[in-house]
Formats: C-alpha cells, structure tokens, sequence
C-alpha cells in the first residue's frame, strides 16, 4: 500500500511539488490513520505541503521523510510554523547535527508531538543515548516525574535485551506499560517468569496485559475460555503465543468462537483453531462470514473450508480480494487445481509479488523451454514450489539447469520484462 510513498527523486528540495505525493499524504490523514483529519482535502493539502517544505530543508531525505510519514501520519496534520519549527530550531541551537536530528527523528517522529521543545528535547536526547550509547543514559536519572521515570523503566528494559524499536514505541506511546515503578517492576517480573524472550514482540504485548490488566480481571478472561471448552493449561498456551488473546471482552471471545462454529466447525475444532492461531480473534464476525462466502463463491466445498482453517486458521482474516487473486493466479493462470490449494492453504498467506509471481515465473519458463518434467500440464508440484524455503527452491528449479542460470535468476530476483505469460497484476 505504501510503496507509492518511496520517491525515486533525488532532489529532496522538489519534494513538496510532487502532487501525487500530497495526495497520498491527505489519504494516509483521512483513511489510514488511527483517527479523522477534521481539514478540508485542500486545507490538508496545503498544510502537509508546509510540513513538507520544513522537513526538507532541515535535511531530510525522500526516504526519511517517507518514513515519517507512513510511521506517523499524524504529523502532517502539526502546524509547521507554529509547532514544529520551534521544536526542530530548539534542537539545532542546542548542538543537535543535521545527521542526528534527521536519524532520530525519522526513527521517532513521534516525538514532535511532545508538548514543548523542552520535553521534545528531553525524549531526542534520551533516545541518542540509546542510539549511540548502548543504552547507558547520562542524564535520565536526574530527570524527575513522569518523564524521567518512564526513561529510568526504558532504560531497565534495554539493560535486559528489548530491542530499540520497541523501546521508542514504548516511551512515546500514550499507553502506561513504562509508567510507575512498582506497578512496572511487577509487570516486568511476571513476563520474565513467563519466560518471554525480551528480543520478541510477544515480550512487550506480555508487558502490556500484566500491567494494564488486574490479577482478578485476567482470572475472569481465563475462566472464558474455560467455560468454552479450553482448559486452564491451553489458556496459557495461547497467551504463549499471542499475549493479546486475554485482552478481548468476553463480548468478543464468545462471538467469535460461535461465529466459527456456524462456518461449520465443531467445538472441539474451534478450540484446536484458536489454540494452533489465536490472533484469529482479531477477525471480526462481518470479516469471517465474508471470508466463508468468498471461498464458496471461488468454488471450495464447506467441508474443504473448514479442512482450510483447521490447517491455517490466518485464512479467515484474509481479505476477499487477496483470496481472489491468489486463487486466480495459482489456479487460472498457473493451471493448479483447487484441491491443491485446500491440501497446502499456508500458501493463501505468501505474497502474491514476492513469492508467488517470481517462482511460477522461473517454473513458466523452464515448461516452455521444455526442461521441466512432471504432471501432464508439466507443472510442478505446488508444494514444490511455493512451500520450500528461497534456498531449497533455488536448488531445485535454478542452480541445476547451467546456461539458464543467469535468466532464472533475473526472473526469480523480479524483473518483470523476463516473466512471460504471466498475466496477473502486481500493482
């Protein structure tokens, strides 16, 4: 979706005139972003060109400023003259370089959002400890208040592996999980017992329910579960996996165990589902009953659906247009059968353009240069293909074949001009 955002220019001064670029600016505010830009298209427009203007002549690249702007589209919405400009000027006459002030804050652009070019200055500094110190700050521990004690708990978590990107997630998020100590200090140590890996994500999600959620309230999530057939034991399972699984209502938890219930699977494959994938609770109703209509509709049985997403529960928070195109890709274009698909469905959740297109081009090619021996079409296995590692599939379909080599590597590596008869769309 974003990849329109990467400008090719390399004069970052003609940034800012680029009309398609400020019109994806206006959807990113209006469309993708957490909340509703309340300006008019026009006045958006105008407004994330003066934010446009002020990045570039502090330095900023094309590429950071793409960045910016697709980590944090809240910021075109800031008035540059007034918000931002004293802010960036504040930073500059403090000894800040071009270099740093644009690394850090293309990382955490959120920071221009602090009230005040004080905190802002605050939160910069901090963070180019973290960067260029290891971690180890040297004036977090006389900051006081709020501030200084979420920098003093940040500064905890990197001592014990979290990596920086969830770091300075953590310490500009308006969330609580690196506020208080006490209450911190519990929450850390519950996770640790856990025994989550600080490097992973599902360190922080864990960090975020044990401190967000009383001991009595994740009792009441668990007895849930437990009231629809999980036990205690695969509760925590599931935790294991995905932390936010006990931070959906009972609401929630409930509908979508019946919701997957009327697509046809039994209670005890309902629990085998969602403890295999229990993000599949992120699916709302609308989305899974759309999702049992789209496979129907493309020709899948009820009973190779439900075999789907026993193997894969991610299928049914996939959209219907992604289902159809890869459908009609491996099927129609590739001349796969459905029953291929219903016997491997992880194959739904590869990219179409990175995975897909680039493999069954190399495997297209070698059919019509008449080297590829298999089925009566000449196509191979799909599992041979698709379900292989890059490494396997090289050894397999391109380091075998001599001469051919050098285009088989051009069409895997993505030049389009040498896939032929391929005619999905990769845009």
């Amino acid at each position: 979706m974003y990849s329109s955002l990467l400008l090719p220019s390399k004069r970052c001064i003609e940034l800012h005139k680029s009309s398609t670029f400020r019109v994806i600016s206006v959807k990113l505010l209006q469309n993708e972003s957490p909340f509703r830009n309340p300006l008019s298209s026009s006045a958006s427009t105008v407004q994330s060109d003066s934010v446009l203007n002020l990045l570039t002549s502090y330095g900023f690249t094309a590429t950071q400023i793409s960045r910016i702007i697709t980590t944090y589209p809240r910021l075109l919405t800031l008035d540059a003259e007034t918000s931002l400009l004293p802010k960036l000027q504040s930073l500059q006459s403090r000894g800040a370089s071009t270099s740093d002030l644009t690394e850090i804050i293309s990382k955490v652009p959120k920071i221009l959002s602090k009230r005040g070019a004080k905190s802002t200055a605050l939160y910069f500094d901090f963070i180019k400890d973290i960067i260029h110190n290891d971690g180890k700050s040297s004036h977090s521990s006389t900051i006081i208040g709020k501030q200084g004690n979420k920098m003093r708990n940040v500064t905890v978590l990197r001592e014990m592996g979290v990596p920086q990107r969830f770091l300075f997630s953590l310490l500009v998020s308006e969330s609580q999980p690196v506020c208080g100590r006490e209450k911190f200090e519990m929450s850390v140590k519950k996770v640790v017992e856990m025994g989550f890996d600080p490097a992973t994500s599902k360190f922080v999600q864990a960090l975020h329910v044990f401190y967000e959620m009383s001991e009595r309230t994740i009792e009441e999530k668990v007895s849930v579960y437990n009231k629809l057939g999980f036990r205690v034991e695969e509760v925590w399972e599931m935790f294991n996996k995905w932390p936010y699984s006990l931070k959906f209502s009972e609401k929630k938890i409930t509908q979508t165990f019946e919701t997957l219930k009327r697509c046809g699977l039994g209670d005890e494959e309902v629990v085998a589902v969602m403890k295999k994938r229990p993000e599949c609770m992120r699916a709302s109703e609308e989305k899974i009953t759309s999702c049992v209509e789209t496979f129907l509709g493309i020709g899948f049985s009820g009973e190779e659906f439900v075999s789907m997403v026993k193997c894969f529960p991610t299928c049914v928070g996939l959209s219907a247009e992604n289902v159809r195109r890869k459908v009609e890709f491996l099927v129609g274009e590739m001349g796969w059968e459905l029953k291929d698909v219903v016997g491997i469905p992880p194959v739904l959740g590869y990219s179409l353009e990175k995975r897909m297109v680039p493999r069954c081009g190399v495997v297209r090619a070698l059919v019509e240069k008449g080297v590829m021996m298999g089925r009566e079409s000449g196509i191979p296995p799909m599992s041979s293909v698709l379900a292989c590692s890059d490494k396997v599939f090289l050894n397999r379909f391109v380091m075998k074949h001599g001469k051919l080599v050098p285009e088989l590597m051009a069409i895997f590596a993505g030049d389009k001009r040498k896939v032929k008869g391929l005619c999905v769309s990769v845009s």
